[in-house]
């Protein structure tokens, strides 16, 4: 595969072309964002070749302003006329919609003053054998591991580069680059009781960094064996504990709950919530943005504008909203540098090695998946069907499936007892293990 940064002269380019084009055709502000993405991927299943998968994709989002109104079209064909054509669509598009005084581009000293290299680009000279080879490999030692592995669910192993170009009328023009690998395997377990299904997979920028294909084999085989012959989980109030995939989510609720778009339509449980006591004090949630090789590193956002390390809770308390330039205008407030999101966000506080927070638990709720949307981000009301493990006397007891587990995230929040020390690096919320001093369970035990 080509080293996709040897196109970024020819992106920025173009990017450059079509902002005179929308000069010229009348608009008054106009921002275009570029990519180019290519990768392999390959599926494995029961030894076989199941899928291979090449891709090589452009595109362009073409946004003009014309006075307050705003127009976006986008298309995949970078010829003079086509440029020309999404330009004027996009400019017709700006004259059927309603004056807007939030809309219009970022203020121009909010852009980066300097681009970091955050060192996210390492390419994988794999090739397709040596793809199909490795997933192989993961699949069959997970086989392997135990009889009750009957059959596999597939092995998937990608490899992707991307090249972002971002410019805009004010003169700006950024550009980001980044790699992507990973290898998951999902296997399918069964014994006189049923069948269970789990996977385990792995995540870097850096293909180096990447766990070893028959250790992921490995854990998802023993992830899906411990899940075989679940029981029914008493009922009542217990203690839960989060692993870390799941926490992750958890304060993925939370950042939505104080997320622009949110707040300005009134959809949120933390409407004016900036000094509210939501989690105990000794916690904190820090965004770093800027850490070499994380998957959420970025200099800058959606809007050109640069990112930041920022806590968005600080000492428990609400500390920051998550604000993009648009959603910020419409709350009366300065962009955070957080259109599309957050990056790399760390929970911050003391943490507890995994088997004490067992201990420390006692008899609860250990949760390694959850089923449903149940999660109302108006009133925070959160309910939602769960399986992992029944835990007694500070050690696992045996797998349960079929629990609901009910409360608020306004109560699971501030009833966080402790966190662990097993941080999960492959999601963009960077969480690891959370305690929560008691939910509602509807186990039918």
């Amino acid at each position: 595969m080509d080293d996709i940064r040897e196109h970024e002269a020819e992106l920025k380019s173009l990017v450059e072309d079509i902002l005179k084009t929308a000069r010229q055709q009348g608009a008054d502000q106009a921002e275009v964002s570029a990519s180019m993405d290519a990768g392999l991927s390959v599926s494995v299943r029961k030894g076989e070749l199941e899928n291979l998968e090449f891709n090589q994709d452009r595109g362009f989002g073409i946004t003009l302003y014309v006075g307050q109104k705003k127009g976006s079209a986008s298309t995949t064909d970078s010829s003079v006329k086509a440029i020309q054509d999404t330009v004027a669509a996009a400019k017709k598009i700006a004259s059927f919609t309603e004056d807007d005084p939030c809309s219009g581009l970022a203020d121009a000293n909010l852009a980066p003053k300097e681009l970091i290299d955050l060192d996210l680009f390492h390419a994988w000279d794999l090739e397709t054998d040596q793809a199909v080879e490795l997933a192989q490999a993961s699949e069959a030692v997970g086989l392997a591991y135990d009889a009750r592995l009957t059959n596999s669910d597939g092995v998937q192993v990608n490899t992707q580069q991307s090249l972002r170009v971002y410019g805009n009328s004010h003169g700006f023009i950024g550009t980001s680059s980044g790699t992507r690998h990973g290898l998951s395997c999902v296997l399918i377990g069964e014994d006189d009781n049923g069948m269970q299904r789990d996977y385990w997979y792995t995540v870097a920028r850096d293909a180096t960094e990447l766990e070893a294909a028959e250790a992921v084999g490995e854990q998802a085989a023993q992830r899906t064996i411990e899940r075989l012959s679940p029981r029914k989980a008493p009922t009542g109030k217990f203690p839960v504990l989060y692993s870390p995939p799941l926490a992750s989510g958890l304060f993925s609720h939370m950042i939505g709950a104080i997320s622009g778009g949110a707040l300005y339509r009134r959809a949120s449980f933390l409407l004016d919530s900036i000094g509210e006591q939501i989690f105990p004090p000794w916690l904190s949630l820090v965004e770093r943005p800027h850490l070499a090789k994380s998957l959420g590193s970025a200099n800058f956002d959606g809007d050109g504008v640069a990112t930041s390390e920022k806590a968005f809770v600080e000492n428990g308390k609400v500390a920051s909203y998550v604000l993009g330039t648009y959603s910020a205008r419409k709350l009366g407030l300065a962009s955070t540098g957080n259109a599309g999101g957050v990056y790399n966000l760390d929970i911050d506080g003391p943490a507890t090695p995994v088997d004490d927070l067992l201990n420390q638990m006692g008899e609860g709720l250990l949760i390694t998946e959850l089923m449903g949307q149940g999660v109302n981000s108006v009133t925070g009301d959160y309910s939602r069907g769960a399986s992992g493990f029944w835990v007694e006397g500070g050690k696992i007891s045996y797998p349960v499936a079929e629990v609901t587990v009910a409360g608020t995230l306004r109560e699971m929040f501030m009833g966080l007892v402790a966190i662990g020390d097993d941080v999960d690096y492959r999601n963009n919320v960077r969480a690891p293990s959370v305690l929560l001093r008691e939910m509602v369970l509807a186990g039918g035990g």
